[in-house]
């Protein structure tokens, strides 16, 4: 396949880039359909005359739908993408990408998305629907699934699907979070895949973050073992990697915690541990929930970041645990590879 690209690249550069520029449009309908062609226009950066043609072409060919609504992808469109997925990252360079960071992060696999989630919100959508990928191929009956919070994982709960096989599947917070916005807490996120997957789920009803003497009340309910024993039973964790000064700020931190995150250049934040840039935690919260510890090796990991900006909290964090499998983007990809320690 890379041989025959190679050919292409040399003898018809043209048609390769023709080919690229319509399934970036494809794709991009596909994750944010209905859509209409003034957003897409924005959103690919494409003058309108040059789109308006593109979409024409794709429409002609079967592959898109127009309806006062917006656009969308056809069942055809859908079957041609999935062709040529493995296609474009080959071309796109992102299998490449992806053997590199395997080997240098000391993760089992690796899945690389194109573009930047810092600078497009689609893209998270994108790590989303490979993140549902990854996580329907390893899916059984009854299994239960322990999701943490975030605007990552919110993306990635949005892009998650019905299916035969979770329908009797259980979706449970990893940890607390009142306190945090409601549309970030590991809550509402575990209920938001339950109700799109047409599955079961249970609710943590505690703060993200305790006293001791909260704590020590809290852990004894009968209530909170019932969920905190559902929660450790988990066959498969989702979770993403936060900026540690960035996670300390949307929690309300201190002035002093967050001074001593900067002494101490804190730089990753995952379940409530801080690490630093050699993934040396600095910092443990005390959370109900899901710990480091818990992670274990009948536990099935995979952690979901990207964005140029969170290379160096993915590096920290892969450098304590790799996980079995890191969801991210191109821009932190490429990022990720030129962070010290990483070449």
């Amino acid at each position: 396949m890379q041989g025959l690209l190679d050919i292409q690249k040399k003898l018809l550069p043209d048609l390769l880039d023709v080919m690229v520029k319509r399934y970036r449009i494809l794709h991009y309908i596909k994750l944010m359909q209905p859509i209409g062609r003034r957003s897409l226009s924005t959103n690919l950066q494409l003058s309108e005359r040059v789109l308006r043609g593109e979409v024409t072409f794709l429409k002609e060919q079967g592959l898109v739908h127009f309806a006062t609504s917006g656009m969308s992808v056809t069942e055809e469109g859908e079957q041609l993408f999935s062709q040529l997925e493995d296609v474009m990252k080959e071309l796109l360079g992102l299998r490449h990408l992806e053997m590199s960071l395997s080997q240098q992060l000391g993760v089992k696999q690796v899945l690389v998305v194109a573009g930047d989630s810092d600078e497009d919100s689609w893209v998270k959508r994108e790590m989303g629907r490979a993140c549902i990928g990854e996580l329907k191929a390893r899916l059984r009956p009854k299994d239960v699934v322990a999701v943490m919070g975030g605007t990552t994982l919110a993306a990635v709960a949005e892009m998650m699907t019905p299916d035969t096989q979770t329908r009797e599947v259980v979706f449970v917070p990893a940890r607390g979070g009142l306190g945090e916005q409601v549309e970030n807490q590991a809550n509402t996120i575990s209920a938001e895949f339950a109700s799109r997957a047409k599955a079961q789920y249970r609710l943590l009803h505690v703060p993200d973050q305790l006293s001791e003497e909260a704590y020590t009340s809290l852990v004894l309910e009968p209530s909170v073992q019932d969920i905190l024993k559902l929660i450790k039973s988990a066959s498969t964790v989702i979770h993403g990697i936060g900026d540690a000064q960035m996670m300390a700020e949307r929690r309300d931190s201190s002035g002093s915690f967050i001074d001593k995150l900067k002494r101490e250049e804190a730089v990753a934040e995952a379940f409530g541990y801080y690490f630093n840039r050699a993934g040396q935690p600095i910092h443990k919260q005390r959370t109900i929930g899901l710990q480091l510890d818990d992670l274990g090796e009948h536990k099935y990991v995979i952690s979901v970041a990207g964005g140029r900006s969170k290379a160096e909290a993915i590096a920290a964090y892969m450098k304590y645990r790799p996980s079995d499998v890191l969801i991210t983007d191109e821009a932190a990809a490429r990022s990720l590879l030129r962070v010290p320690g990483n070449e």
